[in-house]
Formats: structure tokens, C-alpha cells, sequence
């Protein structure tokens, strides 16, 4: 999605130590989350620091104070998990749930855009540990 001129922002990503799968009896993504709030369409940039890949389709966003969104993305985003970064766009001060997200792959010096995966609503949870 196009929205004017757009800065490229950059997120680092560690990558999750487990990777999940997509058979039905594959356990959620780890840690486990319990649901803390309403979903928000938009999550200020302000709001977190950091993201952490759960699998090919959820990504927590991490704020202060141990606030966490996770989203759970309406189709599975290929290379998602495997990639070290997220990249994307946007013209205002906030993402929001129709906005895409693009894997990140370092290739040397050099980083590459996978396919752009659309967000869902950014859910507040608390995270197991």
C-alpha cells in the first residue's frame, strides 16, 4: 500500500528459538500468550522498541514495561520466521492493520525485501514465560 512519500523503516528481529509449523497439531507459537486487551487497528510507532518473529504468522510487537501486541497475520507470510528483520512503510506515525510488512533477508552485506504480508489487529497479551 502506497501512501504518499514514505520513509523505510527498519526493525531488527531475533529470531525465535523454535520454529513452528503449520500442521493443525502444531502447539501455538512459543511463548504462549494470554489475550489482555481489545485488538487495536493501529499501534503507535512510539509504543514499541522491538519485535520478536514467532512463525510465519505472528509477530509480537514490544513495547515498555513488558507490554506486548502480538499479531496473528490473516495468511501465512513466507520466509517470515527464517528472516533476521522485518521491513515497512509508512507515512504516518503509527502501523495499522491493512498496512504490509516485508521479511528482511541479509545476504552478506546486502539485505533483500521478501513478499509483502499484510498485518491483522494488534492484540495487547501477556506473554508465558
Amino acid at each position: 500500500m502506497t501512501r504518499g512519500p514514505a520513509a523505510t523503516l527498519l526493525l531488527l528481529l531475533p529470531l525465535a528459538a523454535c520454529a513452528q509449523g503449520e500442521a493443525r497439531d502444531t502447539p501455538p507459537p512459543s511463548p504462549a500468550a494470554e489475550v489482555v486487551g481489545k485488538p487495536q487497528d493501529c499501534l503507535p510507532l512510539s509504543q514499541f522498541s522491538n519485535t520478536r518473529v514467532r512463525d510465519d504468522r505472528t509477530i509480537d510487537f514490544i513495547g515498555s514495561g513488558r507490554r506486548v501486541w502480538r499479531v496473528t497475520l490473516p495468511n501465512r507470510c513466507s520466509g517470515l520466521k527464517a528472516a533476521d528483520s522485518i521491513t515497512y512503510e509508512t507515512s504516518l506515525s503509527q502501523l495499522c492493520r491493512q498496512d504490509i510488512v516485508y521479511p528482511l533477508n541479509r545476504f552478506g552485506n546486502d539485505f533483500q525485501r521478501g513478499a509483502g504480508c499484510g498485518l491483522g489487529p494488534f492484540v495487547p497479551v501477556k506473554l508465558s514465560r
